[in-house]
C-alpha cells in the first residue's frame, strides 16, 4: 500500500493537478484509491464541483457533492490565503491537532493508495503555532514535492527540499509543473535543481491546457517512482 503527502514550494503552482494526475492514473491501473485535502481555503460551498477537494474527488471518479466534500475536506475557509489567516479572517482557528488526528485516520484505510494534498507550501502556517512542515512531520509518510518552472523556482524547489530533509520527511520526488511565459525550460530548470537534490527524482510535467487535464498527464512521467511501471502498462 502507498501512502503519500502532497506539498509544494508555494500555492498555484499544481498541486491538486498534480494530486489529481496520481490518483487518477492509479485509479485506471485498478488501484483502489482514496484521496484527501483535509483543510483548504478560498473555497465556497456552491461552487464545489472545481475546488481543490472537488477535483480530488472526479479524480477517483466520484461525484464532488457537499457530503462527498465534508468526507474529504472538513476544514474549509472562503478567503484564499494561508488557512491560519483564513480562519482568523473569519473568526475561527484551524484545529492543528484535529487535523492531523483526521489525517492518521484517513491513512489507516484499506485503500491500495491513499493520498493526502496540503495547503500553500512548506511552511505556510496552519494555527499560529504549526506549519505544514509539522503536520508533513507528524504524519510519518513519503512526500512529493511540487514546484513550477518559473524564474526562481531553483531556490524555492531547494529551500523547501531542504526544511523537509532536516525535518526527517522522506521526499520522494520532485514534480516541476512547466509555467508558462518562463523564459527558461522546464527540462532546464530541472537539470539545474537535479544538481542540488541529492538523488531525487525530478519529473517534469509539460502544460496541459483544458477542463480536467490532469487526465492526461503522459503515462509515465509520475509512474515510475509513484505509482511504478505496471500502472503505465495499465493505462
Amino acid at each position: 500500500m502507498s501512502r503519500l503527502f502532497v506539498t509544494g514550494t508555494g500555492t498555484g503552482i499544481g498541486k491538486t493537478f498534480v494530486s489529481a494526475a496520481i490518483a487518477h492514473a492509479a485509479t485506471k491501473a485498478g488501484q483502489t484509491v482514496r484521496a484527501f485535502k483535509p483543510v483548504a481555503s478560498g473555497i465556497a460551498d456552491h461552487d464545489l464541483r472545481d475546488s481543490d477537494p472537488g477535483v480530488l474527488l472526479q479524480a477517483i471518479g466520484v461525484t464532488p457533492s457537499l457530503e462527498a466534500v465534508n468526507a474529504i475536506s472538513p476544514w474549509r475557509y472562503t478567503k484564499p490565503v494561508a488557512p491560519y489567516l483564513a480562519a482568523v479572517g473569519e473568526g475561527r482557528e484551524v484545529p492543528y491537532g484535529e487535523v492531523v488526528d483526521f489525517s492518521k485516520e484517513a491513512l489507516r484505510g484499506p485503500e491500495d493508495l491513499i493520498l493526502i494534498e496540503g495547503i500553500g507550501g512548506v511552511m505556510a502556517p496552519v494555527d499560529r503555532l504549526h506549519s505544514v512542515l509539522d503536520w508533513v512531520s507528524a504524519l510519518s509518510i513519503p512526500t512529493i514535492l511540487v514546484a513550477g518552472t518559473y524564474v526562481g523556482t531553483i531556490s524555492h524547489t531547494l529551500t523547501a527540499l531542504g526544511v523537509l530533509r532536516a525535518a526527517g520527511v522522506r521526499v520522494l520526488a520532485i514534480v516541476l509543473n512547466e509555467t508558462q511565459g518562463s523564459p527558461v525550460s522546464a527540462a532546464e530548470q530541472g537539470t539545474a535543481i537535479g544538481l542540488f537534490a541529492g538523488g531525487v527524482p525530478i519529473y517534469v510535467l509539460p502544460y496541459v491546457e483544458g477542463e480536467r487535464s490532469w487526465m492526461r498527464v503522459p503515462c509515465g512521467a509520475l509512474t515510475d517512482a509513484i505509482l511504478r511501471k505496471p500502472a503505465c502498462a495499465a493505462t
